[in-house]
């Protein structure tokens, strides 16, 4: 941008990590930012819902790049421990079977070690040659990759060999198997792909460098919840100038002379922009927001069949006692790993039986609950609305009491006397609320076919100023992968702006 020059302007569509990450960059680069957010409060799937003195973190809990968001504080000539504290959490996750084994992940060679040698001595040694794979696809598939946009094939091309080097055909499953042969531990050391929407049996074994980027960095957790980290994100953007609008519901963007012009909203608001950026659902984006455009209605007819995500249905709820024997992230692993998520994935029922994950935010930061009280979160995948269209208004309260009795049984006694306050939701939430395709909570899904070149680009191929961020577009879902995207569409947006385009 030349000296002296008027700043150009942004709209930012949405306001989820994606939508907060690219604003700051904007912002920082010489954008005038305005995000525009549907709800009553920032963050997206990482909404915030607070009863009776509970804080309850709606979606995202696990953070496993701080250094994504360091480098984001940075960019804005900040420091992130400024607005945000961020708690290591360990171990990482405990992993409960109903056969009575339990797995602590924690971040420690020999700890892993022993626990691998006391289920099957032979799994060390391939634990170890799973760990240089996984570092292997981390480095090439996230530090080199993952935050460089993929608008021409010829991209795919170029990373190819890498991706034959490292069997990215294989699913994350298949590339465990090949070097551990313990059940359970194949279990362990697969499920990670489920955390951004991902079946383990079909998603590119790429994804198991979710692995060693956990080892290489830790998890964390904000203090004051992952909440906390979003309104740090909003004061960042609001101190650099950017604005966040909210109960700001976008309508449509119009389209003039071949650009995307205007940004118009339910209420009547609207406002010509440099620049559009949409952190919405990118079916949504494309099918609803651009329905007045010929590229708008075949894109989001075409994104609207590809393969998506599964949902989730999501308990939270408040106990009179914090339940201290409970670690932060508990994966609870049912009677049935294969069979029941083919079910989640391709079934039009739910099944009968579930795996969960268990969220007790209290074991690091008492804080989000009255005193000596406990908030908590409990998880379960379930089909999306495409392929189990279910009537969740019935269904829902079935459901809860089915896994609160579950949870009661298996490692919450006493959970119905204790309850102070619950609330869920469901599928057709994540379609309301979110404006999700399917009621999917990460998406679409991240098998190779549809990764890198093959995802929504982060910049329209046919709309010059018009961008995608977040979960739809490269690299994909999870915390780092949305930060990841704002960092690549932030670079192909500022070089726009300074080239003229």
């Amino acid at each position: 941008m030349a000296a002296g020059a008027s700043r150009p302007r942004a709209a930012v569509i949405g306001s989820g990590f994606g939508g907060l990450a690219l604003a700051i960059r904007l912002q920082a680069g010489g954008y005038d930012v305005t995000v525009l957010e549907k709800r009553d409060k920032p963050g997206g799937r990482a909404y915030v819902y607070e009863d009776q003195g509970f804080t309850f973190d709606a979606g995202p809990t696990v953070i496993t790049d701080p250094s994504a968001l360091e480098e984001l504080w940075q960019v804005a000539g900040r420091r992130l421990g400024e607005h945000v504290e961020l708690l290591p959490v360990s171990p990482f996750y405990r992993l409960e079977w109903e056969s009575g084994f339990t797995f602590d992940y924690v971040n420690d060679q020999d700890a892993l070690e022993r626990q691998i040698a006391a289920k099957n001595p032979a799994d060390v040694e391939g634990y170890r040659n799973f760990l240089r794979y996984a570092t292997e696809v981390f480095e090439e598939g996230y530090l080199r990759l993952g935050t460089v946009p993929f608008l021409r094939f010829r991209d795919m091309v170029r990373a190819g060999p890498a991706l034959a080097r490292l069997q990215a055909w294989r699913s994350v499953y298949s590339i465990v198997s090949r070097f551990i042969r313990d059940e359970e531990l194949r279990q362990a050391f697969s499920f990670h792909s489920l955390l951004v929407g991902g079946n383990p049996f079909d998603t590119s074994a790429i994804y198991a460098l979710i692995h060693a980027l956990e080892r290489r960095w830790g998890v964390w957790f904000p203090r004051g919840g992952t909440g906390a980290l979003v309104r740090g994100m909003v004061r960042l953007l609001e101190e650099s100038g950017g604005t966040v609008r909210l109960g700001a519901e976008v309508d449509r963007i119009e389209v003039e002379g071949g650009r995307a012009r205007r940004v118009v909203c339910r209420d009547g608001w609207a406002e010509s922009f440099d620049a559009v950026a949409s952190n919405a659902d990118v079916v949504h984006t494309y099918g609803h927001l651009l329905r007045d455009e010929p590229r708008g209605r075949r894109e989001g007819r075409r994104l609207a069949g590809k393969r998506h995500s599964m949902s989730l249905f999501v308990i939270y709820f408040g106990l009179r006692r914090h339940r201290p024997e409970l670690q932060h992230h508990t994966v609870l692993f049912g009677p049935r790993y294969r069979p029941l998520i083919d079910e989640i994935f391709r079934r039009e029922t739910l099944a009968d039986d579930f795996s969960l994950y268990l969220h007790s935010p209290c074991a690091t930061d008492p804080s989000l609950a009255p005193e000596g009280a406990g908030a908590f979160y409990v998880l379960a995948p379930v089909p999306h609305l495409g392929t189990a269209p279910l009537d969740w208004e019935a269904e829902a309260p079935r459901y809860r009491d089915r896994i609160l009795s579950y949870l009661e049984r298996r490692c919450l006694p006493g959970l119905k006397e204790d309850l102070v306050t619950v609330r869920t939701f469901a599928p057709t939430d994540f379609r309301t609320e979110l404006n999700a395709h399917h009621g999917s909570a990460f998406s679409l899904e991240p098998i190779l076919t549809q990764s890198a070149w093959f995802r929504p680009h982060n910049r329209d191929d046919a709309i010059p100023n018009l961008y995608v961020v977040g979960a739809g577009t490269h690299p994909g879902a999870g915390v780092p992968g949305v930060i990841g995207s704002a960092k690549a569409t932030a670079g192909l947006m500022l070089a726009d702006a300074a080239l003229g385009r």
